[in-house]
């Protein structure tokens, strides 16, 4: 009786010894209401893109010293739209922006503070960028590598009258993936080209091992705020079925290292559809060698990139 009783005592613990982890996708299987979840989510992307990206009316680089603007000609940032002849002078010295409003230009913060005198204006690489307002129009100083322009936005301009709209390929359960993050020794500073030919850095702490269409696959994820993961991809559709450039994907890291792509939810960078964005171009680690037909679909019509624009293929 010991002996069967000690041998019992053993087996069971070397079953439990032996008790394999769940799979990542038993771990995180797909809810059942997968496809409303991202029906709501491509809903709230088209909101945000339309308010955000579509608007976008111009892209004004600045040059160091004194930058007039406004409708005028003889303007250093000939301004269209519903805006004043002269609006202000922006300065750049150095990497800051000041900006002084012409007499009799209504300018105010998005606040709604009148801007009467100059004011140092924070740009959109940080957490809280100065935006301007006249009537609907919004500016605000953008940041690409070293070079700092004029973003104008104008939900009432040609472009955003002109925008053919989101087109996306059917929700398929299949495009969901779980993947285990693999963290590196230490996290990396990347140094990635964009659309404008600029270099912007990014945050890298790993990579992500995941499997799509049969495939052993891996991304390597830009880390934009703790646990959260922005992910610039191409694949073997681009180009043709998809975006040539690149598609965009965020994803969380989840408490179990694991992390959820659900490529449905992979769209377009606003530089498939306005040439005034400034879009990274996608890493060596990120060019699927699968077509990934899932997501956002091409943009109906070519939009061609600014003419110093580094190849995307």
């Amino acid at each position: 009786m010991r002996l069967t009783t000690g041998v019992s005592v053993l087996l069971i613990t070397f079953t439990t010894g032996c008790r394999q982890a769940p799979s990542p996708e038993a771990a995180h299987p797909i809810p059942a209401d997968h496809v409303q979840q991202v029906e709501q989510w491509r809903a709230k992307h088209e909101a945000d893109y339309r308010r955000d990206w579509v608007s976008i009316a111009g892209l004004h680089p600045l040059k160091q010293g004194s930058n007039t603007a406004g409708t005028a000609p003889g303007n250093d940032i000939r301004l269209t739209g519903a805006l004043p002849p002269g609006l202000g002078t922006f300065t750049l010295q150095g990497q800051e922006v000041r900006f002084a409003p012409a007499a009799g230009a209504n300018v105010t913060l998005k606040g709604g503070e009148p801007v009467t005198s100059p004011i140092v204006l924070e740009d959109d690489s940080t957490t809280t960028p100065d935006e301007l307002l006249v009537g609907d129009v919004r500016l605000v100083v953008h940041k690409s590598g070293d070079t700092r322009s004029l973003r104008v936005r104008d939900p009432s301009g040609p472009l955003a009258r002109g925008f053919l709209g989101f087109h996306w390929f059917p929700i398929e359960a299949r495009h969901r993936a779980v993947g285990r993050f693999i963290r590196d020794a230490a996290a990396k500073s990347l140094q990635v080209m964009n659309t404008y030919g600029d270099v912007d850095t990014y945050k890298s702490e790993g990579v992500i091992e995941f499997t799509l269409e049969g495939r052993r696959l891996t991304l390597r994820p830009f880390t934009t705020r703790p646990n959260r993961f922005y992910i610039v991809f191409r694949d073997a559709s681009s180009g043709s079925e998809t975006y040539e450039a690149a598609r965009f994907l965020y994803a969380d890291l989840l408490d179990d290292g694991t992390t959820v792509l659900d490529f449905n939810e992979a769209y377009n960078p606003p530089c498939a559809f306005n040439p005034y964005t400034t879009c990274p171009i996608p890493i060596p680690e990120n060019r699927l060698s699968v077509k990934v037909l899932a997501g956002e679909k091409a943009y109906p019509v070519h939009v061609d990139l600014p003419a110093k624009s580094p190849a995307v293929h």
